[in-house]
């Protein structure tokens, strides 16, 4: 795949380079931001799938890149040029040719979905609560009003198309779960991380996920035992608060929206597994695709839950 636009002039080195002393490892919470000198520290691993590590470097976040993360890396500088305050800062490429990104504090990431805490995760705290679920929903239009205008030339590469958003598409994030948000202990949002999946779309679909996620879109035992539920949710009256929040006037077609979303993230795991994509094609090698199509079903079995 050839990425157009973009020349290796363009790389930004940064440096010095990492101590070559042991290697911590720590627990992933968050990606990142601070700007300035990089002093000479050891890597924190925060994640480590198969082809794919991320570290931390004090201040910043290193990550190994794929074949179209620089049309990603200019959306960063796209938002960081409006002043959207919410996304890592893309700091350029280190010596290993990996992609450096501010790092951003809080808490996200792997909280949101390791089971182990009472009652499930701290992530979905932040969305059980209706002021939390609000807050979220808020975030989500924060960004679509911040990417809006923002283009992207015919032959830059995503990782499923080629090219600017067509006329009612915006660049969406297309991941915009709650463990991809950094949260504060006191629930408010301070940043998005994971924008490797970012392209043109229907914004609908970012609402979509959002709302898979959050309302959510599973079973009541799921809610109760991991998501941080007291008691079953009123899932119709949070399609509704979402959609208020987020600024719609109705919540109709929202359902079929979700529906629609889960297949387009059915298929692209397909497409990324069959190029060899990693970590998606040992996912999918490893039966992740029966459990994308059981949340598929959930919805179609539960519509009387949703609407």
């Amino acid at each position: 795949m050839i990425c157009i636009g973009w020349d290796q002039s363009d790389l930004v080195r940064i440096g010095p380079e990492p101590s070559s002393g042991g290697m911590a490892v720590g627990l992933f919470e968050g990606f990142a931001w601070t700007a300035g000198s990089l002093p000479e520290m050891q890597e924190v691993r925060l994640k480590a799938d198969r082809g794919r590590e991320v570290v931390r470097i004090g201040e910043t976040v290193r990550r190994t890149t794929f074949p179209w993360s620089p049309a990603v890396h200019r959306l960063l500088e796209g938002l960081e040029a409006r002043g959207f305050p919410y996304s890592p800062r893309f700091l350029g490429i280190d010596e290993h040719g990996r992609e450096v990104l501010s790092w951003i504090d809080g808490i996200c990431g792997g909280d949101g979905y390791v089971e182990g805490v009472e009652r499930g995760a701290t992530i979905w705290a932040m969305v059980a609560d209706p002021a939390g679920l609000a807050r979220y929903a808020q975030l989500v239009r924060e960004y679509h009003d911040a990417v809006a205008g923002l283009t992207a030339a015919d032959d830059a590469c995503w990782a499923t198309r080629k090219g600017g958003p067509e006329p009612g598409e915006l660049i969406c994030h297309l991941d915009l779960s709650p463990w991809n948000v950094v949260w504060q202990e006191d629930g408010q949002p301070v940043g998005i991380i994971d924008w490797d999946y970012a392209e043109p779309a229907d914004p609908i679909r970012d609402v979509a996920y959002a709302l898979e996620w959050s309302v959510p879109f599973c079973s009541d035992e799921e809610c109760l035992r991991w998501r941080r539920f007291d008691s079953p949710p009123d899932r119709p009256a949070r399609i509704a608060q979402f959609a208020s929040a987020y600024g719609l006037t109705n919540t109709a077609g929202l359902v079929n929206s979700v529906l629609d979303g889960q297949q387009a993230f059915y298929d692209r795991e397909v497409a990324l597994a069959g190029r060899g994509i990693q970590p998606t094609a040992d996912d999918v090698a490893n039966g992740y695709l029966e459990v994308v199509q059981a949340r598929i079903q959930w919805t179609l079995d539960h519509r009387d839950l949703l609407e």
